[in-house]
């Protein structure tokens, strides 16, 4: 048989594998191709277990060791409730350790007892790299267990007003209020837990499983871990993507009144085209989960990166319970790993959420241009197809900043080479762009051709650096590339050699102004289960891909960003956009939702999706512009850029079989749309900016659910189609072809100010507005003061040096504050203190910009010649005829800004022209 050519190669691999593997677009997915709940044994056995079927918990042996809390976790077989052991060997001791942190954290690890004399031979996975390297420094060190006279239960103090309960017999973890005994969350109220032992195998015991023709040998066997979790006087649960919803609270998944059976699966796959409305595992996995009701907020977050099953219990679901608590049950099962889990007591949303961030990390903070609007394309053809693009911006007046390329730049799909007959210049090309303050992002895959001239595969290969397969040789799979290995980024080795691969001098074609983009890294196999790396492939140390599986993504990205530091000699901030993901993917760039496609119910369940992104830590992320799949409508593409505008990542992407959709080739009107949309982005970016720091030191999020703002308004606390933009900006989308109208909630007493029209609302009411083809609603927060720049330029780097607008929406004193931070938008120096961060505050007819920080403590320097060109003010009864600047003593008049409202209405705002103050000075402006 003749070998095959390179012509009929990538016509299978791009063509033939993607029919056999995925279904027509119009039936979505191929649901046949993945595993369920029945067909995935750990979770139909777990599932199973009704409360307190399991033998007892007995906790045995506390004592204080280096400041932990330590004990032994066995059955008791004793009971009358145990089931015979049979000839399933006496259970070993499990080793317990309760730790507590700084700032109301508590961390609960549950392993194997490897000092005992039938202690397993192989020790189960712990994953390493998630949690901070100085979150051990924040441990309290434990003196002392306090514990009741009859030595059932034994409690440790937690922080102020907050305790940690451990009952004995039966074994159960409660973390509750001091004063009132209130429980917040608890551990194993229900019995479940039950934790799979590793053990040698018996003669004629079978612990293959099989799945469409795969077979996972499983050499350790079952291994599984499952407990319950309740969360206690919650209204709603939020959390654990990745999944697509149109829900941002987590619905019920098993119990009475409850249709579907599926529980929320945390397993990082390549899913062709999701559904918009489904519990099913997507691209990425972060297992911690949030509750929120009036008495407060909590949050629980288990470090495994197994594949992981999550159901949500609804209320009746356990007989036994005592009936009336207002709680909400979770169940949780993993393949494999260890129990060490963390419970954050809040008390409020915000608390959660920084206690989470100070685990596993806030976002990297972003190079301004990153920010901004970013487009892309499977794939852009060549050179020509770049320049031709890149000029219809400037032609349309639509700023941009970023342009993409996808695998088809490459040779070959070869990562880090090029096409030299579509990209014979491609350093040339990227310079072009650069001189408007432009970049380029190209994508870097992890599967690496089997090429033995290709010389990332020869040195992969010499060095032993691959991924192996259950025998023990290079594992090959097949991708975009066709046969291909995968780099073990478990190693730091082979991390360190991937990092290299970024630098000017190894990646031919590249310059300093190009940045990448990390996709298939679930990791994706087109012949593999479930289109992914069989779970009995091996990774560095003999760790099982099953342990490990949902963090392969992060350490790619992981790899990949810090090459992009070290090529910048660690001065410049890397970018780096990823699909997979797990808890710490935050620390290393931005990620997005995935496949999606052109459908409104897709534009609708973004928000939920990016919403829950955020609340887990992960800030810096979007849905493709449009939807990666399918032709949008014109009006659904306008009303996608108008919602998009406001995602922390801007980016339109678009599958390689769909019509172009640049957004000029929509008419006239839609392109003036579209272009509109895209400059509210660019007025805001100094608005985002300032957020985008604040949540790299605080890690709350960009985009935030109402709830977060307003967490003591119930209205708020299911509601999925609406959201802040920080403290002061709130958005509603448009989710339906054709609406005229759309219902608006405004929570808060203050009342909120339209940002078109400056037209008033009050706040605490549902509002049914108009709708109108040239926006979405969006308000400003009386209270608030936004800092904005109406100048629009190609680029971000082009509106450096333009002047500020302040939008200050008084509140019903008058008053308003904000913030404005500016650093140089891409090096590291803001560490060393080079930085701009004002304070500005309106009360008393008088406005007032300060310094948050003093310059006196700070290594570096950061100066800006920027000034503030206008002030606008809304809300600021008419009369006002002038005002008063200090220092300098110098007056400017105020002249009305009469705003047009539909309809008939008007409004008025009172606009300060020139002051000319400086953003960097100390400066009032006094309104007469």
């Amino acid at each position: 048989m003749a070998p095959l050519t390179p012509l009929l190669l990538r016509y299978l691999v791009v063509i033939l594998i993607p029919l056999f593997l995925f279904s027509s677009s119009a039936s979505a997915w191929k649901k046949d191709e993945f595993r369920n709940c029945n067909q995935t044994p750990f979770c139909k056995c777990a599932r199973t277990r009704t409360p307190h079927s399991l033998p007892r918990l007995i906790v045995s042996d506390l004592l204080i060791s280096d400041g932990h809390l330590t004990a032994h976790l066995q059955p008791s077989l004793s009971s009358e409730d145990d089931v015979s052991a049979g000839d399933t060997p006496h259970p070993r001791p499990l080793v317990l350790r309760l730790s507590v942190y700084q700032d109301g954290i508590l961390r609960l690890k549950i392993d194997e007892d490897y000092s005992a004399p039938s202690a397993p031979s192989k020790q189960r996975f712990e994953v390493p790299d998630v949690v901070l390297p100085d979150f051990e420094d924040r441990r309290l060190w434990l003196p002392r267990v306090s514990s009741t006279e009859d030595g059932s239960i034994s409690s440790l103090y937690l922080s102020d007003g907050f305790e940690v309960v451990l009952r004995h017999d039966p074994f159960e973890i409660q973390v509750r209020r001091k004063r009132s005994n209130d429980p917040i969350i608890s551990l194993n109220s229900h019995g479940l837990f039950e934790f799979e032992q590793l053990r040698e195998k018996k003669e004629g015991e079978d612990w293959e499983e099989r799945f469409r023709g795969h077979t996972d040998t499983r050499p350790h066997g079952p291994q599984s871990i499952s407990f319950d979790v309740s969360f206690h006087g919650a209204e709603f649960v939020y959390g654990i993507p990745e999944h697509a919803s149109t829900s941002l609270a987590l619905r019920a998944t098993r119990g009475p009144g409850v249709d579907h059976s599926e529980p929320y699966r945390l397993f990082n796959l390549d899913v062709f085209e999701y559904l918009h409305d489904s519990p099913f595992g997507l691209y990425g996995s972060i297992p911690f989960m949030l509750s929120h009701g009036l008495k407060g907020s909590a949050g629980f977050f288990w470090l495994n990166a197994a594949e992981m099953q999550i159901d949500v219990l609804a209320p009746g679901w356990d007989d036994s319970a005592a009936a009336g608590n207002d709680r909400i049950d979770t169940f949780w099962m993993s393949e494999a790993g260890i129990v060490d889990t963390f419970f954050f007591v809040g008390p409020g949303p915000k608390d959660v959420l920084q206690q989470y961030a100070s685990v596993t990390g806030t976002l990297a903070m972003p190079q301004e241009f990153a920010i901004a609007y970013h487009q892309c394309r499977w794939n852009y053809r060549d050179e020509e197809d770049v320049a031709t693009v890149d000029a219809g911006f400037d032609e349309h007046d639509i700023p941009y900043d970023v342009l993409w390329l996808d695998i088809e730049h490459t040779d070959g799909k070869r990562y880090f080479t090029w096409d030299r007959v579509l990209f014979p210049n491609p350093e040339e090309m990227q310079k072009k762009l650069a001189a408007k303050g432009r970049h380029m992002v190209t994508i870097v895959d992890p599967h690496i051709k089997r090429d033995d001239s290709y010389y990332v595969h020869k040195e992969a290969t010499d060095k032993g650096y691959y991924v192996k397969d259950a025998t023990g040789k290079d594992f090959d799979g097949w991708c975009w590339s066709g046969s291909s290995s995968y780099p073990d980024t478990l190693n730091p080795e082979v991390r360190e050699w991937w990092a290299e691969k970024f630098s000017l001098k190894n990646y031919g074609g590249s310059t300093p102004s190009l940045y990448i983009w990390n996709d298939m890294n679930e990791p994706s196999v087109f012949n593999g289960p479930e289109i992914s790396m069989p779970r009995d492939a091996l990774h560095f140390g003999g760790v099982e891909h099953r342990e490990l599986h949902n963090v392969y993504g992060l350490y790619f990205h992981m790899a990949t960003a810090d090459g992009l530091l070290k090529r910048g000699n660690g001065k410049d901030r890397p970018f780096v956009l990823s699909r997979a993901f797990f808890a710490g993917s935050q620390r290393h760039g931005a990620i997005w939702t995935g496949d999606n496609s052109a459908d409104w119910d897709q534009l609708r369940s973004s928000v939920p999706m990016i919403l829950t992104l955020g609340l887990t830590g992960i800030s810096f992320s979007g849905a493709d512009v449009g939807g990666f799949f399918g032709n949008p409508e014109p009006e659904l593409l306008v009303r996608w850029y108008q919602l998009a505008a406001y995602y922390p990542f801007f980016r339109a992407h678009a599958h390689h079989d769909t019509k172009r959709r640049e957004p000029w080739l929509f008419g006239e009107r839609r392109t003036a749309l579209i272009r509109e949309a895209i400059h509210i982005r660019y007025s805001l970016l100094p608005y985002y900016y300032s957020l985008f720091r604040k949540a790299s030191i605080s890690g709350i999020p960009i985009m935030r659910p109402l709830w977060l703002e307003f967490p003591e308004d119930k209205k708020t606390f299911d509601n999925s189609e609406a959201f802040m933009i920080g403290e002061g900006i709130l958005v509603q989308g448009i989710y339906e072809e054709g609406q005229k109208s759309v219902s608006v909630y405004l929570p808060g007493e203050q009342s909120w100010y339209n940002m078109r029209n400056g037209a008033a609302y009050s706040g605490g009411q549902t509002h049914k507005l108009e709708v109108f083809e040239d926006s979405i609603p969006s308000f400003q927060k009386a209270g608030s003061i936004v800092p904005r720049k109406y100048r629009f330029r190609r680029s971000t780097t082009q509106m450096a040096n333009d002047p500020y607008t302040l939008v200050i929406a008084l509140n019903s004193s008058l008053a308003a504050e904000g913030e404005l931070y500016i650093d140089d938008g891409k090096s590291y120096d803001f560490e060393q203190g080079a930085y701009i961060h004002r304070r500005f505050v309106f009360s008393n007819g008088k406005l007032t910009s300060s310094t948050i920080h003093s310059a006196s403590l700070r290594e570096k320097k950061f100066s800006s010649s920027c000034t503030v060109e206008r002030i606008i003010l809304l809300g600021l009864p008419s009369g006002a005829k002038k005002a008063v600047i200090e220092p300098g003593n110098h007056e400017t008049e105020i002249e009305p800004g009469p705003l047009t409202l539909r309809g008939g209405a008007s409004s008025v705002a009172l606009v300060i022209r020139k002051p000319n103050v400086r953003i960097a000075d100390d400066w009032t402006i006094k309104v007469l």
